[in-house]
């Protein structure tokens, strides 16, 4: 009886259809910390409240983010709630870019909360200000648990928005570092045609090998979008 059970299990496992995953509900923010000198931002999909006297939230946080690094030093960190219509350079900015190369937070609309860190402010409809009052391992990512200190209202009238509008409507994809990142080779997806155009995953930019005269394969490794930056990697064959 035993074997039969570890062996259903196993072939359970087996058969795990990752597009299930896609059918659970996240929001889309940007998380910041760091001060007026120096400060980073990354876009999370893993933002909740866990707790409501006090009001605590928790926030995802990939080990290799540049962030996790202002967010262990300050002990604080922002959230800023983005809406359907936010502009794509902020996703390409916030979600395919690194903050070791390039200054994510030029010529943005920041303000600095009580604690000193910067607050995106630019496509948003809000933010919330957090002092970090408890941190756990879950293996490539940080879990952060902020107590808020400090939030408000930019635009009460759009719409905050979802990864399943992102991803529907949007078009979009979850970058290599969020929590919620899938590999495309697991998704079960139909074998079609070539078709020569690749769309960026972060911004929507379109390259067609026939008006471009080059193949996409033959660009160059380092080759990014021409509209936000995002890496070749990040495109996908449309």
């Amino acid at each position: 009886m035993l074997f039969w059970l570890h062996l259903f299990s196993k072939i359970i496992k087996s058969m795990i259809d990752f597009n299930v995953l896609f059918k659970v509900s996240y929001g889309l923010y940007i998380v910041s910390s760091g001060n007026k000198e120096k400060g980073n931002g990354y876009i999370s999909n893993t933002f909740f409240q866990v707790t409501s006297e006090p009001p605590k939230f928790a926030t995802c946080c990939n080990k290799n983010n540049f962030t996790s690094d202002f967010i262990e030093k300050s002990g604080y960190f922002a959230v800023s709630v983005l809406h359907q219509q936010t502009d794509a350079d902020i996703y390409g900015r916030f979600g395919y870019r690194s903050g070791r190369n390039f200054d994510k937070m030029t010529e943005l609309k920041t303000i600095y909360g009580q604690t000193g860190v910067p607050i995106i402010i630019e496509g948003t409809i809000a933010w919330l200000e957090f002092k970090v009052v408890d941190k756990f391992d879950v293996g490539t990512h940080w879990l952060f648990i902020g107590e808020l200190i400090d939030a408000q209202i930019i635009d009460d009238i759009s719409e905050p928005i979802t990864y399943n509008y992102y991803r529907n409507i949007r078009k979009g994809l979850a970058p290599k570092n969020a929590p919620t990142y899938i590999d495309k080779s697991k998704l079960a997806v139909k074998t079609t045609a070539k078709s020569g155009i690749y769309k960026c995953t972060a911004c929507g930019h379109i390259y067609d090998e026939n008006k471009e005269g080059i193949k996409f394969s033959d660009l160059p490794d380092d080759w990014t979008c021409p509209d936000c930056g995002a890496d070749k990697e990040d495109f996908i064959e449309v």
